[in-house]
C-alpha cells in the first residue's frame, strides 16, 4: 500500500481510504466490521465517514456509519491504528430536517454540537480530520452547472466557521480539518482567512473526480498542487457505473442504482457519460485490465490526489478495489483514454 501526507501535517494516509456511507443502509455492521478488518489487513488506514450517514440519508440512519465504526474500535481496540476523517453537514434543514433538528448552519454552536455527537457515536476522543461537508453559501456543488450569484446576506462566514474549528484543534478534539464540495474561490478563500487571521489551515478537500467527471482538474487541480490541499477523491467508481455492471442487458438487481431508494442518483446513467462508460470498457478489455481497477488506478495516480475513497458491499469488491493500487497503467492506455476524454469530456460533473 502508498501512502501520503495530509496536506503540511505528519498524519500518513494509505492512497486507498475506506468509504462508509453504506454502512448501516446497504451493509449490516456485521459486514461493516469485516469490512474494516479486510482493509486494514490489506494496509489502509484511513477510513471515511459523515455524520449523515447512511446514504440516502434518513432520520432512522442518522449517524448509524459512525456509530457501528465506533463499536469496531471499542471492539478491536484500534483506535491509534487508523485515521478517522468525518464530516459536518452543512445548511439542509429543507431536505434533511432531521439533522439536529434542522441545526445545520455552519456556525460555533452547530460545528460544537456536530463534533461532540460524532466523538460519542465513533466511540473516540479525536477525530484526525473534520471536514465542512459542503459550503455554507450558494455555490457549484453536487452536480450543480453555470455559477448563479445570490446575495445571501445571512451567512455564516468563511471565517467563523475556521474560528469554530481552529477551536476544537486547540482542544485536542481535531488534528486537521478540511472542506469538500468547494470551489477554486472556497479553497482560497479558506487559506485567506487561515492567514490572515492565524486561524487553522484546511489540508484536504473532498470532491468527486473519476473519468466521467474530471471537472477538478479545470481550477482546483493547480490549487491542490500548489497550496497543498490534497484531493480526497470520492464516487471515483461513479457510483459502480465504471465497474461495467450496470453496461449489461440486465444488471444486478442488488445494485445499487437498480434500488428504488436509489433512483434519483442519476448523474452517472444518462445516455452520454453510459456512451463514455462504454468506450472505457472497451479499453479495459483491450490491455487485459479489469475495468474497476483501471477506473481506479487512473484516480489513483493522479498528482493532486491524496487518497482515493473507494465503497464496497461486499468483502470480494472490497479487495479487487484496495487491489488497484498496485496497478500503474502503461502510456498506451493512459492515451486511450485521454482520446476518449476528448470525444466525451466530463459527460457526468
Amino acid at each position: 500500500m502508498n501512502y501520503n501526507t495530509l496536506g503540511n501535517t505528519e498524519i500518513q494516509v494509505s492512497r486507498i481510504c475506506l468509504g462508509s456511507m453504506t454502512w448501516g443502509e446497504q451493509n449490516t455492521e456485521s459486514e461493516a466490521h469485516d469490512q474494516l478488518d479486510m482493509a486494514l489487513d490489506m494496509g489502509v488506514n484511513f477510513i471515511d465517514t459523515a455524520e449523515m450517514y447512511s446514504v440516502p440519508s434518513r432520520e432512522e440512519t442518522y449517524g448509524e456509519s459512525e456509530r457501528l465504526i465506533g463499536n469496531w474500535i471499542k471492539k478491536t481496540g484500534n483506535r491509534k491504528e487508523v485515521v478517522i476523517a468525518t464530516k459536518v453537514a452543512g445548511p439542509c434543514a429543507d431536505w434533511m430536517p432531521h439533522i439536529r433538528n434542522a441545526g445545520t448552519r455552519l456556525d460555533r454552536a452547530n460545528i460544537r454540537a456536530a463534533a461532540e455527537s460524532s466523538l460519542r457515536r465513533l466511540q473516540t476522543d479525536y477525530i484526525d480530520l473534520y471536514q465542512t461537508h459542503w459550503p455554507e453559501r450558494s455555490a457549484n456543488y453536487f452536480g450543480k452547472l453555470g455559477y448563479e450569484h445570490k446575495d445571501e446576506s445571512n451567512l455564516i462566514s468563511i471565517e467563523e466557521t475556521l474560528y469554530a474549528l481552529t477551536e476544537l484543534v486547540k482542544e485536542g478534539k481535531v488534528r486537521a480539518i478540511g472542506v469538500s464540495n468547494e470551489t477554486p474561490w472556497g479553497i482560497l478563500e479558506h487559506l485567506r482567512q487561515s492567514w490572515d487571521k492565524r486561524l487553522e489551515r484546511i489540508v484536504t478537500i473532498q470532491n468527486p473526480y473519476n473519468l466521467l467527471n474530471r471537472s477538478f482538474e479545470v481550477g482546483l487541480a493547480e490549487v491542490s498542487i500548489r497550496e497543498r490541499v490534497g484531493l480526497l477523491a470520492y464516487s471515483p467508481l461513479a457510483f459502480g457505473v465504471l465497474t461495467g455492471k450496470y453496461l449489461q442487458k440486465e444488471s444486478p438487481a442488488e445494485a445499487r442504482l437498480n434500488q428504488p431508494k436509489f433512483k434519483r442518483f442519476t448523474r452517472y446513467t444518462n445516455p452520454i457519460p453510459v456512451a463514455a462508460t462504454r468506450l472505457y470498457s472497451e479499453i479495459a478489455g483491450e490491455h487485459g485490465l479489469k475495468f474497476s481497477q483501471m477506473s481506479l488506478a487512473y484516480v489513483n495516480l493522479q498528482p493532486f490526489v491524496t487518497s482515493t475513497i473507494i465503497g464496497a458491499t461486499d468483502c470480494a469488491q472490497l479487495r479487487e478495489n484496495i487491489e488497484s493500487d498496485d496497478l500503474t497503467l502503461s502510456d498506451e492506455v493512459r492515451q486511450a483514454i485521454e482520446a476518449v476524454h476528448k470525444k466525451h469530456p466530463n459527460p457526468a460533473p
